[in-house]
């Protein structure tokens, strides 16, 4: 075997995988620029939703303050608190439910921790069924009721369970009412009272 036929044989070996190689680079780089160009359109997309629902929960609001330690919005109007919110994930039957919880301004204890509503910021739940967690005949039952009452009616609360999508609403009653009361909890504490 001649040199220069070895050196074809080792060119058609090696020529394949380098042009692999290269591609596959390329493409990686290529993905993690898209990916970071895209991720902060997602993420400035969602502040913009919650933003938007925030200003549903409290139609006064002129300003609002997020404290990264607890994970709370202060809702303010005039220069006053008029209430807080958080968001909350829950796991309904198509995945993650991701929730806006807004609070009353009250002294956030036992009977007086007061929902002034919720929102749902996403869900994959089955359509026509689970979706029904975005109607406003479901969201309204959370408007004015007391944590305690935020259970559903099989269970001497106060919401009614969508027909036909127990597991999506029982989802959410359950995140609301846990984690309403733990964050009241560290609003109280983050006060000092």
């Amino acid at each position: 075997m001649s040199s220069t036929r070895l050196d074809d044989d080792l060119k058609q070996e090696i020529f394949p995988v380098v042009f692999l190689t290269i591609v596959v680079c390329v493409s990686v780089i290529a993905l993690s620029i898209i990916n970071g160009i895209t991720e902060d359109k997602i993420e400035e997309a969602k502040q913009e939703a919650i933003d938007k629902m925030l200003g549903e929960q409290f139609p006064e609001m002129d300003d609002s303050e997020y404290d990264d330690d607890i994970e709370v919005y202060t809702i303010f109007a005039n220069g006053s608190v008029v209430g807080y919110a958080f968001m909350i994930e829950a796991t309904g039957y198509g995945g993650p439910i991701e929730i806006l919880v807004a609070l009353k301004n009250t002294t956030l204890e036992g009977d007086d921790i007061i929902l002034r509503g919720i929102s749902i910021i996403s869900h994959s739940e089955t359509p026509g069924l689970g979706e029904k967690i975005v109607e406003a005949s479901f969201l309204e039952q959370f408007e004015g009721i007391g944590v305690n009452d935020v259970r559903l009616t099989k269970d001497d609360g106060g919401i009614d369970a969508i027909s036909g999508a127990t597991i999506s609403s029982s989802a959410v009653v359950e995140a609301v009412y846990d984690h309403a009361k733990e964050k009241a909890r560290d609003i109280r504490e983050k006060r000092g009272v």
